[in-house]
């Protein structure tokens, strides 16, 4: 059986091609596979489960279809769509994952993340995301207006895009301690993660023993996908555009 694991891929009104990319998954290579991991930033922001744009209620759809496939479906929170919640889990049929999931990836034991607490030399974003990550704070926001949720995430995405412009590329990676020390707190050898948009296999010695960290890209070019079967080993794939 297959599993695909996938992140980064904002999808949002301006990038349609990303969007229909998503749903040719959803509907051809993710249907009725044993599961498929969505590992944050499946959107460029949502503003809350209410969410009435025709994009968001098109992918909740394609989502539940892919759900009644007997594809497991499950989606970890990412910096730009943390307010997914119970709503949107129901409707999709979708499991929510903890910001560090372990699962058993065809008997092998394996940490899924985001990755943005790995970037741990950005000290400006870890101050913010704690911040909104506090429940009081996601609970006022969801009660917010729905208009003024909407202005709140366009203000958030130019101030994302500002604060990259001008930070080094190094601050905005992982750090390598924090990478060790977290597979050390979870007892395991494979980490996979996204949020850095830079797809990669990395091999590791964590207190002598060889582990791996994948890293999974953005569609902003073209869908990348790790794909594992199972008996097989897993491989990163950077696939054609399919839209």
């Amino acid at each position: 059986m297959t599993t695909l694991f996938i992140s980064d891929l904002h999808l949002s009104e301006e990038r349609p091609d990303i969007s229909r990319a998503f749903f040719s998954l959803l509907a051809q290579r993710a249907r009725g596979i044993e599961a498929l991991y969505i590992l944050g930033d499946l959107f460029e922001a949502w503003i809350g489960d209410d969410d009435p744009s025709p994009l968001a209620r098109e992918v909740i759809a394609a989502l539940a279809a892919c759900s009644a496939s007997g594809t497991a479906l499950w989606v970890q929170h990412g910096n730009r769509d943390f307010l997914l919640g119970q709503r949107f889990a129901r409707e999709t049929g979708a499991g929510l994952l903890p910001d560090e999931a372990i699962i058993d990836l065809h008997g092998e034991r394996v940490l899924l993340m985001h990755g943005d607490t790995l970037c741990s030399d950005d000290h400006d974003y870890q101050r913010f995301r704690r911040r909104v990550r506090n429940p009081l704070v996601k609970w006022l926001l969801r009660s917010l207006p729905l208009k003024r949720r909407q202005a709140i995430a366009r203000r958030w995405r130019d101030s994302s895009r500002q604060h990259k412009s001008n930070k080094p590329e190094n601050i905005m990676d992982v750090n390598q301690d924090t990478v060790a020390a977290t597979m050390r707190r979870h007892h395991v050898t494979l980490l996979i993660h996204g949020h850095t948009h830079r797809p990669a296999r990395h091999p590791l010695v964590i207190d002598g023993t060889a582990a791996e960290r994948i890293v999974l890209g953005d569609w902003d070019k073209q869908p990348v996908i790790l794909v594992a079967e199972r008996d097989a080993e897993p491989a990163l794939q950077v696939l054609e555009a399919v839209y």
